[in-house]
Parts: structure tokens; C-alpha cells; sequence
């Protein structure tokens, strides 16, 4: 087990790209030797491809992994199809949140666990989260990773954490304020929703000790118009993070708030053009693809992640890690084609926060003829969906319909937020 001190993450983070690239070379054929011929998956996926790379360039030549096959190669039926050992060998489950298709149970060896505590360290750091702090785990603890590895690594980091799980929002704030908890993690949406349950019972967050809320698990924390009202809602600092079950906690905050760096220090990223499908160009819309370095139980390789991002090499002030503009911006399948232009929820979700008068939405999109077509509904204090659907006709250039609901009648979330339903 590789494990990186303070000192250590700083000056990985800090790399040229020549240093990097042969540090990454030297991971991923470390990895390739433990998993193989054992791994059976990616023995069979390797089987043309030499065993141990010259250069990374010879990655390209890997196929890519996508979710579909872990499912359909499910080991007993049950767990994902990239285990490298028997089942009894690993100590830890967890379930993909099954947004999208069926659910994964992915496992990890008790080695396994510990490289996902290390990574995570990568984003305490960016959280300045320290033995001082008293530290809310505001999630469920259910089978989904949500913050389990933060968990972990916060306890591992000395910080006093306490688990918020089977509490409801009322008795989590009562919680806050009776440790004085300096930090809370969550995902945006709940942030959000916690304020406004305080406001409801006459609290307000702001007062709390709280100075930090690490966010995860959707878009939203490299947001500005989200990471605004969070901010101002807490009087706290939003650190952004991303990661995925299959994947692992591949991502941190850069400190300006801007965005996510993909912690190149345990992964390596590649970036696919939205609109060719080939490589793609610093800040254009791309799907990213990801390979862990330090998953021996459960590697993953090239992996398809279907997340949207821009990234951007030109930003090594604080780190020389690729930087993914705006954080994690939606699914590169949620994209919509609406009048010819393309549209992502995210865009669409940005705006409407700008309204500090909105406190719940849901869109839909479906088929209106041969055309994607987009409507809102809006839970609106202010009952004026108008001057809504004309900041979206501006900022978007096109027209969208926008509906007022009942206050309370949209669903809220906990864990990932589902404000976005595709009906085409």
C-alpha cells in the first residue's frame, strides 16, 4: 500500500508533466503486475495488449470499460465483474445509487479501503479539515459510498466525527449546534435544504460554528450561483469533491472555488470531445475516462464515467493537476438538443438558482415531434414563473416552458439529487 504523507501530496501536486506521466507509468504497471492473470476480467480485456507499458501512450490501446459490462459479468450474479480474488477476500460493500440502470454491488479489500482513505486526504487537505475540527457526517450510512470512505479518513485524520445517519434534518441541525461542529458533509442539494429547514424553525445556520461544508455526490459545489447561496446561507466555505463507487475519490477543490483537480497523484484522466469523440482540447465539453492506480480488488481501467467536464492544463499556480472547470457539470447523455441548440441540465440548473426565490425545481424532457423539448416546475415563493422562463429564454436562447407547483410538493434528497427526468 502506497500511502502519501502531507509533505508527499504536495510535491506530487506540484509535478511537471514529464515527472508526472512516468509516476503514473510506474503506478499503473505496478497495478497490472498485482491484478494479472488473476483479474479475469481484464486478463481477458488485455489479452492482445503487452503486460507491462513502455510508455502511456500504449494505454490508448486498452479498451475502454463501461459499467454495462461490470454488470453483465457480475461474479455470482451479484458482484461487479472486476474483482480480482474470490469474494471472501474483501471486507467492504457498497451499491451504486442505481440512477442509472440497475444497481452495482462493488467490493473493496481491506487494502483497497485504506488507498480510498489516502486518496481522500487529497481532499481534506483542499477542506482544511484538521484534529480540531468536529466533523457531521450528514448522510444515510446506507449501502450507497455517499461519505463512508470520508468517514474513515477523517477519523484517521483525528478529527472528532460524528455519523448522522437515521436523524432527520431537525434533530441533524440540533446536532450542529450542540457539538459545535466547524464542519458538515453533504451533498449541495442538502446543504440547501438544511438551510431552509432552519429558516422553517426559525434558525439560522449562519450562527452555527460551522465553517466548512465539503459537498459531493452531484453538481453544484464549483457552481457559482449554488456555491454562492450555500455560502451565504452557512457562512461557511463549500469544498467541492467528486468520486464513484467504481471508481474511487478521484477528485478535489482547487481553492479558488473554479472547479475540481483530478487527482492525478492516483488517477489518470482522459478526456473524449462531446462533439467528435476524439481527444479533446483544453476547455471543451468532454467525457472524462478514468483508470485508478491503486485498486488492486477492484481495478478499473479506461473507465467510460459519462460525466461532463472541461479541462484545462493552464492553471498549475497551486497545482499541476488537470483542473475540470466547474467541477463535475451533469451526464453526457443528459444532453439535450432543443431548437438546435445543446442544452445540459446543469446550465439549465445554474439559472435557476440565481433565484434565491426558488426553493425546489424538476425538468423534464421529452419529445415534442422529432425534437428534444424542456419543462420546468418550480417551487417559486414569489409565484412568477415568468420572469423565470424569460432569464432562461436569455441566457439560453430559447424558449422554455416554466410552471409554478405547490409549495413542498417536489421530492427532496439526500443523497444525489433526481431533479432531471428524460422522457425521450
Amino acid at each position: 500500500m502506497i500511502y502519501h504523507d502531507a509533505t508527499e501530496r504536495q510535491r506530487l501536486m506540484r509535478l511537471d508533466q514529464q515527472p508526472l506521466v512516468e509516476y503514473q507509468l510506474g503506478r499503473l504497471n505496478g497495478l497490472l503486475k498485482a491484478i494479472l492473470p488473476d483479474n479475469r476480467f481484464y486478463a481477458e480485456k488485455l489479452r492482445h495488449q503487452p503486460q507491462q507499458l513502455e510508455s502511456l501512450e500504449q494505454l490508448e490501446a486498452i479498451p475502454f470499460t463501461f459499467k454495462e459490462e461490470l454488470v453483465a459479468g457480475a461474479i455470482d450474479k451479484r458482484f461487479a465483474g472486476n474483482l480480482t480474488w474470490d469474494p471472501s477476500r474483501y471486507v467492504r460493500l457498497h451499491r451504486t445509487s442505481g440512477t442509472r440502470g440497475r444497481p452495482l454491488i462493488v467490493l473493496d479489500t481491506a487494502e483497497d479501503w485504506q488507498w480510498w482513505m489516502n486518496a481522500w486526504q487529497y481532499v481534506l487537505d483542499a477542506g482544511d479539515i484538521t484534529e480540531q475540527d468536529r466533523v457531521v457526517m450528514a448522510f444515510s450510512f446506507g449501502p450507497f459510498i455517499g461519505f463512508w470512505s470520508a468517514h474513515d479518513a477523517a477519523v484517521h485524520r483525528g478529527a472528532l466525527v460524528a455519523p448522522a445517519g437515521g436523524l432527520n434534518t431537525v434533530a441533524r441541525i440540533e446536532l450542529i449546534r450542540s457539538i459545535e461542529a466547524t464542519a458538515v458533509f453533504c451533498t449541495p442539494s442538502y446543504a440547501l435544504h438544511m438551510a431552509d429547514v432552519a429558516a422553517d424553525n426559525q434558525t439560522n445556520l449562519a450562527d452555527t460554528t460551522v465553517k466548512k461544508l465539503v459537498v459531493a455526490g452531484e453538481p453544484g459545489g464549483s457552481v457559482p450561483e449554488i456555491r454562492q447561496r450555500i455560502e451565504s446561507s452557512w457562512d461557511a466555505r463549500v469544498v467541492d469533491h467528486s468520486g464513484a463507487s467504481e471508481v474511487g475519490p478521484w477528485g478535489f477543490a482547487d481553492p479558488q472555488g473554479k472547479g475540481i483537480y483530478v487527482n492525478e497523484a492516483e488517477f489518470i484522466a482522459e478526456f473524449f470531445s462531446v462533439e467528435s469523440g476524439g481527444p479533446a482540447g483544453e476547455g471543451e465539453p468532454s467525457e472524462m475516462v478514468l483508470t485508478a492506480l491503486g485498486r488492486e480488488g477492484s481495478p478499473i481501467i479506461r473507465y467510460r464515467t459519462g460525466d461532463l467536464v472541461k479541462p484545462t492544463w493552464n492553471d498549475p499556480q497551486d497545482c499541476s493537476f488537470v483542473l475540470l472547470e466547474g467541477g463535475v457539470l451533469g451526464r453526457v447523455d443528459d444532453m439535450m438538443i432543443i431548437r438546435g441548440v445543446n442544452i445540459f441540465p446543469s446550465s439549465v440548473e445554474q439559472i435557476l438558482r440565481s433565484f434565491p426565490e426558488i426553493i425546489e425545481y424538476r425538468m423534464t424532457a421529452f419529445k415534442q415531434g422529432q425534437m428534444d423539448a424542456l419543462g420546468i416546475e418550480i417551487e417559486d415563493r414569489l409565484e412568477q414563473p415568468e420572469r423565470v422562463a424569460k432569464e432562461l429564454r436569455l441566457k439560453l436562447g430559447l424558449k422554455v416552458q416554466v410552471e409554478c407547483v405547490p409549495a413542498g410538493s417536489l421530492p427532496r434528497f439526500e443523497l444525489k439529487g433526481q431533479r432531471f427526468i428524460d422522457k425521450r
